[in-house]
């Protein structure tokens, strides 16, 4: 199974310098700086006005930070949009990678090519608010190592689902109960939107396949407290959705990878 490790650092390439600098400059003397990864395969529709909307709920905050959209060679004009968008500022960066896909993979690879002590990922196709994100940065500000926008903590919802496939979510976050450390357990472990903290996620080896990252950190990760924030998980905007049979099939063969490694019946 492919697996890719996190660099405990790492050294950007300067990007374009412009007038978007200035942005920053009250955030230069913050102490920590954010990543956030946003993967897209063929969502020209929704890219631009995602990171609008990303950019102008994180501005107020006064921290560093930076946006990578990681593209599956979409050839559908995303990469002329975000690099349009970067051309006037440089927070915003593209990142394409040939011949691959799966989301976790996607991630990993932004994680790998940022030097932020704070990564992320949310989804581009508007199901994930971009309102929720100064909730989210300020949980991890305030000092947990893992912070999610979570559907199911008390306040989240997962809004026009049909009563099969909240059957099956519902199953499908039931079974990660027993390989979740006490303690530490999340009640949306599926979720797509979260944060956390570089040194907890270092030197560790994460599947690139599949689509549940989240659940492989909270059973691997050095993570020492986790924080839910509830949402209400929207409807995709445009575009096709995820769902599919080598979905399921990744996941279970994570939950196999993880329940052996809780087992100790494997070595990762």
């Amino acid at each position: 199974m492919s697996s890719v490790v996190i660099d405990p650092s790492y050294m950007p390439v300067d990007g374009p310098a412009t007038h978007a600098q200035s942005l920053a400059a009250k955030a230069e003397r913050a102490p920590e700086k954010l990543a956030l990864v946003i993967p897209t395969l063929r969502e020209a529709d929704n890219i631009r006005s995602v990171i609008d909307q990303v950019r102008a709920v994180l501005d107020p905050l006064a921290i560093r930070y930076e946006i990578l959209i990681v593209d599956d060679d979409s050839r559908d004009g995303t990469e002329e949009i975000v690099n349009a968008i970067s051309q006037i500022d440089p927070r915003v960066r593209l990142l394409i990678r040939k011949g691959q896909r799966g989301l976790s993979g996607a991630i990993l690879y932004g994680w790998q090519n940022t030097d932020a002590s704070i990564v992320g990922v949310m989804d581009a196709d508007m199901q994930h608010p971009p309102d929720l994100l100064p909730k989210l940065v300020a949980s991890a500000l305030a000092g947990h190592d893992l912070v999610i926008g979570s559907r199911y903590t008390p306040g989240g919802s997962l809004n026009d689902w049909n009563k099969l496939r909240k059957l099956i979510s519902e199953a499908a976050v039931a079974v990660t109960w027993p390989i979740q450390r006490t303690g530490l357990r999340a009640k949306d472990p599926m979720s797509g939107f979260f944060f956390v903290r570089r040194q907890c996620i270092e030197r560790i080896p994460f599947q690139q396949s599949g689509f549940k990252l989240l659940l492989e950190i909270l059973v691997r990760a050095n993570i020492h407290s986790v924080d839910e924030i509830p949402f209400a998980f929207g409807l995709r905007s445009r575009g096709a959705s995820k769902a599919s049979i080598k979905v399921a099939v990744d996941y279970a063969r994570l939950l196999v990878r993880l329940y052996a490694s809780r087992l100790h019946l494997t070595r990762d």
